[in-house]
């Protein structure tokens, strides 16, 4: 690639940005983070890390960014504790929720508190940039990699057992399910 050229892309994505490119990345895993800002700066963004839920709240309320990259399941809590922070701070905020712990779910919980989007990891620069940047009216591609039928149905499975606080026997009576049978299934590794 050209300078001109990478100066050129470089501009379509600045562009892109709108006039307030600052970039709120909350992780715990310290390495990701770095590689991520380091990818999310050269495509126009202005990033700023932190690595915990106080970080991340400390940094929305001295200066509430335009963009997020939240990681949900922190050390010192759930990210989703600075998504309703910067949401609140900031309703404009275009806000992806990522992890390494993919669930239906929690996927439901995060957009209904104000995420843009929700990604698995692993995610990466290209990945995020395209949920951060995605127009509301505009669908998303198609996964490459989609979720098999039986991890359909472990998701869903899992998502009415949270609704049932964990409980097993009314889980089982809920999905009209024999309550060994889903202690089997709960008790396994989620499918691929």
């Amino acid at each position: 690639m050209t300078d001109a050229a990478a100066t050129s892309s470089q501009t379509d994505s600045t562009r892109d940005l709108g006039p307030d490119p600052s970039l709120l990345l909350v992780d715990d895993d310290e390495a990701f983070v770095r590689r991520l800002a380091k990818a999310m700066e050269k495509r126009g963004f202005e990033p700023v890390i932190a690595q915990s839920v106080a970080e991340g709240k400390a940094a929305v309320s001295s200066h509430p960014p335009a963009f997020a990259v939240v990681d949900l399941r922190l050390e010192d809590g759930n990210g989703l504790d600075v998504v309703e922070d910067l949401r609140a701070r900031r309703p404009d905020a275009r806000i992806v929720v990522l992890t390494g712990y993919g669930a239906i779910a929690t996927a439901v919980a995060a957009v209904k508190i104000g995420a843009t989007d929700y990604l698995a990891k692993p995610a990466d620069a290209t990945d995020v940039t395209n949920a951060l940047l995605a127009r509301n009216d505009a669908l998303p591609p198609p996964p490459e990699n989609p979720m098999s039928a039986d991890r359909v149905r472990w998701e869903h499975i899992q998502r009415i057992y949270e609704l049932c606080d964990r409980n097993v026997s009314e889980t089982a009576r809920r999905l009209s399910m024999h309550r060994r049978t889903l202690q089997r299934i709960l008790a396994k590794r989620s499918p691929r």
